[in-house]
């Protein structure tokens, strides 16, 4: 199994020190950054799993990077740490998609935990053309404790697809005018995980019929019609996961 990845931001270079210290005896791989910009140059070239995040910080607070970390890597999941734990600070963060904010110093009983559960949370690809749905999405999947990746096109989706080891994929059909895209996605996806669970949506009810079969035959899990009830899309999708 390949180790997981995390990155360490902060500016007290005594405590970077020590957590990735710790964290590389668990197994893990860890690199450290002491400031956003720094930490965005690592992330623009390294898929993390975690990022644990100082909120305090010159020149760049913590919740101002986790808002671009994600515009680069959707998929990564955070850790906030401040000395104000019930702040203004700590609610920018959590309505931000952060997953956990922690007091500042750190409890590494609590820490620990926390990192090995939200580096081995389920991820979800999400392949639509809709960049609001895709936000949506993305929201609502990281309050049910989700890591999630976007994807906005036939492209992108294929490429994604090569990626991260996803355990869900939700895929539209038609993307960017190609009334059946995301069948060449749907297949690419599955070829590189064939025990991935998918999930097809669309809109093109008739057009949807004369595939479905072909799909379900290549290991297509379920269909949802837009309009979408998110209710039943998540169900399938916490069903999927559990």
């Amino acid at each position: 199994m390949t180790a997981k990845r995390v990155l360490i931001v902060d500016d007290d270079e005594d405590i970077c020190a020590n957590i990735k210290d710790i964290l590389d005896d668990l197994g893990y791989q860890t690199d450290v950054a002491h400031d956003g910009p720094s930490a965005l140059q690592l992330v623009e070239s390294n898929p993390y799993d975690v990022a644990l995040l100082d909120y305090s910080m010159p020149g760049m607070d913590g919740a101002t990077l986790h808002h671009q970390m994600v515009q680069l890597r959707p998929e990564i999941a955070a850790i906030m740490v401040t000395a104000y734990a019930h702040g203004d600070g700590a609610q920018r963060a959590r309505d931000s998609g952060i997953q956990q904010v922690l007091r500042k110093p750190v409890d590494l009983k609590e820490l620990l935990p926390l990192v090995e559960q939200i580096s081995n949370s389920p991820i979800v690809l999400v392949v639509d053309d809709d960049p609001e749905f895709c936000q949506t999405m993305w929201h609502i999947l990281r309050e049910r404790s989700y890591r999630v990746c976007l994807a906005h096109n036939k492209e992108d989706g294929v490429q994604k697809a090569m990626g991260a080891d996803y355990q869900i994929a939700v895929v539209d059909l038609s993307l960017c005018n190609g009334q059946t895209d995301g069948c060449e996605v749907l297949q690419r996806v599955l070829e590189v995980n064939p025990n991935i669970q998918t999930i097809l949506i669309t809109g093109h009810r008739d057009a949807a019929d004369g595939i479905l079969d072909g799909l379900k035959a290549r290991g297509l899990d379920e269909v949802c019609f837009k309009p979408l009830d998110m209710d039943v899309l998540m169900s399938k999708i916490d069903n999927r996961s559990s």
